[in-house]
């Protein structure tokens, strides 16, 4: 509860008042919403499953959402049940339908840091810097709504490496494997 006092709403405060703004409240919703269900990832996901030389990069990123979302969303957010900053102070105006779920960790940050993790092993600079960048930009939209506590998006992204990174790593364990087994059954 004191890193919440201490870090979460000062720094909430500090958005609110420093940077919400009538360009940015039109902008942000939708740039937020892009996020919902990972929706964003997951086409980017299937496009890389089409392209032969990304295939299993586009594979990784849809075992590690939907790890993200067994973890995140099914486990930690009923454990933790923390409530979010804009139930806790409607004072702010919700620029988008107010979430019914709990808080932590942000879902929305989850699937984007794991998306960008994963996509920092395609060995494709662009990807990894798009993919960055979107992760970024997904965890502070989350913040400008006042959907998410900073720790929520924080926690999100500390798993969300966590999870992309597991992933990749697993995922080229069987595939080196299921290559040895492949060109020892052929010999």
């Amino acid at each position: 509860m004191e890193f919440a006092l201490f870090f979460d709403w000062p720094m909430l405060a500090w958005i609110q008042t420093h940077l919400r703004g009538e360009w940015l409240d039109a902008i942000v919703p939708q740039f937020s919403s892009l996020g919902n269900k990972g929706f964003v990832w997951m086409v980017l996901a299937l496009i890389l499953v089409c392209v032969k030389k990304y295939r299993p990069i586009g594979i990784y990123m849809l075992v590690g959402m939907l790890l993200g979302l067994v973890i995140g969303n099914g486990l930690l957010k009923h454990l933790v049940a923390r409530p979010r900053p804009i139930w806790l102070d409607p004072s702010i105006a919700a620029l988008i339908p107010v979430p019914t779920d709990y808080s932590f960790p942000s879902g929305h940050t989850l699937s984007s840091v794991i998306s960008a993790t994963v996509l920092c092993f395609s060995k494709n600079r662009g990807l990894a810097i798009l993919g960055v960048s979107l992760a970024v930009l997904m965890g502070l939209s989350r913040l400008y709504l006042y959907v998410h506590f900073p720790s929520d998006v924080l926690a999100g992204a500390a798993l969300g490496i966590l999870i992309g990174v597991c992933t990749v790593r697993l995922g080229d364990k069987i595939r080196q494997r299921r290559g040895k087994m492949t060109r020892n059954h052929k010999n």
